[in-house]
């Protein structure tokens, strides 16, 4: 990507609720050990991503161009219904998208969030990054930035999503004027869902991205932790990047994606990485939202260190997508819990 010059499975149950992670001081540090090796790690919907972004990579293509290009499949896949195209619509039934990427070479980073009409938001975002001096554009101004660049305004509800929509608008209140939907047509649950994906190249060059529809039937406007910089993703260029999926509210408030890459920066390994982030998450979490001293919703991290070493840790079992420069295959993400409260 051209830019200006100047602009394993880890249980440990008994531990986790009392943990207290310390968050560490700024540190030089630069993970240079080793031989680097190309690698990419995305959330379970990732592994087309995965597969495409190091295809491209291996051709010599910039980790943010590899990386965009990676979840842009998701983006237009309209039975993918957690991302771009098909996500699923706010209470209004209007569909808004958030994404963000970072690209660490140039340490810059872009953001769109609340953004309509418009299926790959990651492209926006990367946009944004690229020919701005801001970072994050939201709602109407984001469209129209896009719209101004030439994408095409478009209608995101596909017939399965705008269906699912209806269902849950007939049964949100038991004293509304909606029928309810039959008792033998099981309600959807209130999905969440997104992509995150990051790369690293053989040169040691490292870039992130994350995109979503957000959470189902949300408030109209709810931004998740998608399109926050350090939340649904971050890039150190000299340490590595990290992401996540899930409770984007419990992740915005742990700031996980910058403390996971602050983890690896202390030397930790990206796995454990994730797992201290994820007690911190456990720790912040508000009581009306514990079941049994347990977090009631899951999130996942997905960490990349510069030599390519990369993992991933939830807080109930859960899996991931991984390609280590050889293969690209789904794996099963540490844990803190072995089963949901």
């Amino acid at each position: 990507m051209s830019l200006p010059v100047s602009r394993r499975t880890f249980i440990g149950a008994s531990g986790v609720a009392a943990a207290t992670v310390v968050l560490p001081s700024i540190s030089p540090a630069i993970i240079r050990r080793g031989a680097i090796r190309p690698a990419a790690v995305s959330s379970s919907n990732g592994l087309p991503a995965v597969l495409r972004a190091m295809e491209l990579v291996l051709e010599g293509t910039d980790t943010l161009d590899a990386a965009i290009e990676g979840v842009k499949i998701q983006e237009l896949d309209p039975s993918d219904n957690s991302v771009g195209y098909g996500g699923l619509p706010n209470e209004d039934g209007v569909v808004q998208l958030d994404a963000s990427c970072m690209h660490g070479p140039t340490r810059r980073a872009g953001a769109v969030a609340a953004l309509e009409g418009i299926k790959t938001p990651s492209e926006v975002a990367r946009l944004v990054l690229k020919y701005t001096d801001h970072v994050m554009l939201v709602g109407e101004g984001a469209k129209r930035f896009a719209l101004s660049y030439g994408f095409k305004e478009e209608d995101l509800l596909t017939p399965e999503s705008r269906q699912l929509w209806i269902r849950w608008r007939a049964n949100r209140g038991a004293d509304d004027d909606w029928l309810n939907v039959p008792e033998n047509e099981p309600l959807p649950t209130r999905p969440t869902g997104t992509i995150n994906l990051n790369v690293v190249n053989p040169k040691g060059e490292i870039s992130s991205v994350t995109t979503t529809s957000g959470l189902a039937w949300k408030i109209p406007g709810r931004a998740g932790d998608s399109p926050i910089i350090g939340a649904g993703q971050y890039t150190d260029n000299d340490v590595g990047a990290a992401g996540s999926t899930g409770r984007g509210e419990a992740n915005i408030t742990a700031c996980g994606g910058f403390l996971t890459v602050e983890g690896m920066r202390r030397g930790l390994k990206p796995t454990d990485a994730c797992l201290e982030t994820l007690k911190r998450v456990v720790q912040l979490t508000p009581p009306r939202l514990l079941q049994n001293g347990r977090p009631s919703f899951n999130i996942s991290f997905y960490a990349v260190n510069k030599r390519g070493d990369l993992g991933s840790a939830s807080i109930y079992p859960a899996t991931f997508a991984a390609h280590d420069g050889r293969n690209g295959a789904l794996r099963d993400t540490a844990y803190l819990y072995p089963r949901r409260a």
